[in-house]
């Protein structure tokens, strides 16, 4: 009896151990993806680096082979999602960077000497 008591508490401690980690996964998901919106709404690329997509992709990459590895699902998922806004991000931020060049030339040529 003290065994099934037992397993009932670590079951428990279980659930609301995934569900702490799928909730903090839902709250970075969303904030990642706010900061991919605004990049592409403001077509801004000002205090963003290209470096930063860089090694968010390098580093999600590998937390997703290591999540894996240790079967923890809800950081492969986590951290593949993560991988998905920095590629999406890394898209957003070249797109930027050609308009806003474009602009800067357009503004050139239209300038009195």
């Amino acid at each position: 009896m003290e065994n099934a008591y037992a397993d009932r508490m670590k079951e428990a401690s279980l659930m609301y151990t995934e569900a702490v980690g799928w909730i903090s996964a839902a709250i970075l998901a969303l904030t990642i993806s706010r900061q991919v919106y605004t990049q592409w709404r403001t077509r801004s690329i000002g205090g963003i680096s290209r470096w930063l997509f860089i090694g968010q992709l390098a580093a999600s990459a590998g937390f997703v082979i290591y999540s894996a590895l240790v079967e923890n699902w809800i950081f492969v998922f986590t951290n593949f999602y993560i991988f998905l806004t920095a590629v999406l991000g890394q898209c957003i931020y070249s797109r930027n960077k050609r308009l806003a060049a474009t602009r800067k030339n357009m503004t050139a040529n239209n300038a009195v000497p």
